[in-house]
């Protein structure tokens, strides 16, 4: 496994979290609930009203931090699962039970997925059922830890099944081995078709995630380079009728897609993720875990590792502080 691969997916992962526009929502979590609640009365006196101009996440007359550019829940929960991942899963997520998504100041925030599971555990549902008995058994939570588990070449479907199932399991899968098959890979840096090749080889065609696997990677390559996928993925992919965007079976496509048409580019796969502003809450992220794996720490621009190896703890308070990138070393000396 390459040390600097891994802090490459850590940081990939990190500065595409900070890149995607829901990342500003996840961090104002860090200011007093009055600011979200005139947020949303401003939002709605923009549809009374008609008015075109519409809020932004602000501070007022609090600390600004928390609104500047830098990352939010998935690089939180990819560093919780890093800190954890040597532990039986349901013992891990039990710790969290206590303080599972509530009101109080210390509540974490979660994936509805997680939220469920959480409960799950609390009423006595073990694992596979606390992630199959589950409203977003499909979501992409589990593939966004399952980075933690590619890079040290694990099998990420333990940690999948306790808040996930089907797609969602099967979406854990295909980051786990494509992140592993970057971090592993002997070739030049940049190399993305062997990511890619792993992760379609966790996803059985007669599913969903399998089906739309396939059919992002044949628009993406029709259209040529990353940017110019965008409107075709969005088309192929982006239904626009359910209300949240963190489906397992689009947002790893897009992935996927973006990062091959990208060549394993991050700067130029990145930004054309968070172009699709429907799945802008892990696509970006995923996009750059992939990325950064396959070009290494140095693949990420220095302005974006600056702002976002340090965590806010706006989804998990106790990580207040953390820096990524040193629970990445952390991680891949374990393995060394």
């Amino acid at each position: 496994m390459s040390g600097d691969r891994i802090r490459g997916a850590f940081a990939g992962l990190a500065a595409g979290d900070a890149a995607g526009w829901p990342a500003t929502r996840h961090r104002s979590a860090r200011h007093a609930p009055w600011s979200r609640r005139l947020h949303r009365e401003l939002d709605a006196f923009a549809e009374e009203h008609r008015v075109t101009t519409l809020p932004v996440p602000f501070a007022l007359n609090q600390p600004v931090a928390p609104l500047r550019l830098g990352p939010s829940d998935d690089a939180e929960w990819l560093a919780w699962t890093a800190l954890t991942i040597g532990r039986p899963r349901a013992e891990a997520y039990g710790e969290l039970v206590p303080v599972r998504p509530g009101t109080g100041p210390e509540s974490i925030r979660a994936r509805i997925s997680v939220a469920t599971a959480l409960d799950n555990l609390a009423k006595g549902v073990a694992p596979p059922a606390s992630g199959h008995d589950n409203p977003h058994h499909f979501d992409d939570a589990a593939a966004v830890r399952a980075v933690a588990y590619g890079a040290v070449g694990r099998d990420p479907t333990p940690d999948a099944q306790v808040t996930n199932a089907g797609d969602g399991v099967l979406a854990a899968r295909a980051m786990a081995a494509a992140v592993t098959a970057a971090v592993t890979e002997a070739v030049a840096s940049g190399r993305v078709g062997a990511a890619v090749e792993a992760a379609l080889a966790e996803l059985p065609e007669d599913t969903a995630i399998g089906h739309n696997a396939r059919l992002a990677l044949a628009v993406a390559r029709k259209a040529g380079d990353a940017f110019s996928a965008v409107p075709a993925l969005d088309a192929a992919l982006v239904d626009h009728v359910y209300s949240y965007g963190v489906g397992a079976a689009q947002t790893v496509p897009a992935a996927l897609a973006l990062a091959e048409a990208a060549g394993g580019d991050l700067t130029r796969a990145v930004p054309a993720a968070a172009c699709l502003a429907a799945l802008a809450d892990s696509a970006p992220a995923l996009t750059g875990a992939l990325t950064g794996a396959c070009g290494g720490y140095e693949a990420v621009p220095e302005g974006w590792t600056a702002s976002s190896r340090t965590l806010t703890g706006c989804c998990l308070p106790d990580l207040a502080g953390r820096d990524l990138i040193e629970i990445a070393d952390t991680l891949s000396e374990g393995i060394a």
